[in-house]
């Protein structure tokens, strides 16, 4: 058999990634006409999936002529063939176990159909919806995600800080003994074990004392983490608190992501500091992509299109509430916050608002991150102008999108292909804060 390939697409694949045809080397790829016209339902609005829609169908017509039904299309030097499958032939196998002719269906027997024609060759159905996958496996059709943008090793995201024990206490002493840090050749003379990644945060333990410390690239020193004054209110209740306060603080760090299970702080602990360097930046800017659940839109709730996304927003606000909670009412630091609100400096809204902007001289959080494409992330940080800091939170055990999983969101894209650089810091949050409750549930349920 032929080490070449061929992959059918599912539409979801162009729609997750418009450049998606670049990514299968010499293999051949085939698309469903089935897919092309599930397409056309997308080109209309302005989120990041209508945006790929367009896209994607703009690259097919400069790669496609006028004699492309006959030959296919090549897909560049070195590169496969690309076929369109029209026609309306339903494969038996598929019909045997799927009467209804719906797209997905369809798209289940062109993979069906270019299997059989083409027994020389692996032929693999490509598709980002898990059910699909299911359908395909049962009818003994070869089948696989796309694997472009998916992270290998999640492992960081199941793990606090790490801690190395054992160590010389004198040596511990000396950092301590050094506010501004020690010079890194000698952390790394004292400490040969110690692998220094750019703004990770850690603990040295010895049998008599022990230090929390961050690698600062900018300083190119090692330095105790302070324990610090509150942020606007909110005191970092444990280590991974410290850590994320300490990075989040950092104007110098420009690209953030906080991440931890549900009650851990992460969207507070953004708050919190944004509100407290909001001095820095013309504005503070909250955000979260809308992910409809229960399979209703937005359009389903009255009221203008601020008004639907309102439910949405809510979490931001209850966030936001906590903060002012910790001061009095009449308090400076609620006055303050009030007339930012009220002078667009403190903005919360939909993240489908803020897309095609430029973001200069912001701090902007951008919560359940987790429920962003690769893609979608990386045109959100690439809309950063001069002095913007930019912060994403999520959970990627709680993924709401049904072609997104903890391997492919773009959370956890981010913070894998970012990790070591000097702009980027990672904390993860393991211990609940909000309640012994949604501690005991976020473990147990």
């Amino acid at each position: 058999m032929s080490l070449k390939k061929n992959f059918v697409l599912d539409t979801n694949v162009m729609l997750h990634d418009f450049d998606c045809l670049s990514n299968f080397q010499e293999n051949d790829i085939y698309i469903p006409i089935t897919a092309l016209v599930e397409l056309d339902k997308f080109k209309k609005g302005s989120e990041q999936i209508n945006y790929n829609a367009r896209e994607f169908v703009r690259r097919l017509d400069a790669l496609t002529s006028d004699d492309f039904n006959l030959k296919g299309a090549s897909l560049g030097e070195g590169m496969g063939t690309l076929y369109i499958m029209t026609g309306s032939e339903y494969h038996k196998k598929v019909a045997g176990s799927f009467s209804e002719r719906i797209p997905d269906h369809r798209i289940l027997s062109c993979a069906a159909i270019v299997a059989e024609k083409d027994i020389n060759m692996t032929t693999i159905l490509v598709t980002k919806d898990i059910n699909m996958r299911m359908k395909a496996r049962s009818l003994g059709i070869a089948v696989e995600d796309y694997n472009t943008d998916r992270v290998q090793d999640v492992n960081i995201f199941e793990k606090s800080h790490e801690t190395y024990t054992g160590l010389d206490g004198a040596l511990i002493d000396s950092i301590y003994a050094k506010p501004l840090g020690v010079p890194v050749d000698d952390f790394k003379k004292n400490f040969p074990q110690i692998k220094l990644i750019a703004n990770d945060c850690f603990i040295l333990e010895s049998e008599r004392n022990s230090a929390l410390v961050r690698y600062n690239p900018f300083t190119e020193t090692v330095k105790k983490v302070e324990k610090g004054t509150p942020n606007y209110g909110i005191q970092a209740r444990n280590t991974e608190q410290k850590f994320a306060f300490e990075v989040l603080n950092d104007p110098q760090i420009k690209l953030v992501g906080i991440t931890g299970k549900a009650g851990t702080g992460k969207t507070l602990l953004a708050l919190a500091s944004a509100l407290k360097q909001s001095g820095l930046y013309k504005q503070v800017l909250l955000a979260r992509p809308i992910v409809s659940l229960a399979n209703k839109d937005i359009g389903f709730l009255p009221g203008t299109e601020k008004e639907k996304v309102g439910p949405y927003m809510q979490p931001l606000f209850d966030n936001l509430n906590v903060i002012k909670s910790q001061f009095t009412a009449n308090s400076m630091e609620v006055r303050h916050i009030d007339e930012m609100q009220k002078n667009n400096q403190l903005v919360i809204e939909a993240l489908a608002f803020i897309r095609g902007r430029s973001l200069a001289e912001t701090i902007c959080i951008v919560d359940e991150a987790q429920n962003l494409t690769p893609h979608e992330i990386k045109t959100i940080i690439t809309r950063t102008g001069e002095g913007t800091k930019m912060i994403f939170t999520g959970d990627i055990q709680q993924i709401d999108s049904p072609y997104l999983d903890r391997n492919s969101n773009g959370l956890a894209y981010m913070v894998d292909r970012m990790k070591g650089q000097k702009l980027f810091a990672h904390v993860n949050l393991v211990k609940g804060e909000r309640s012994e409750l949604a501690e005991l549930a976020a473990d147990l349920l």
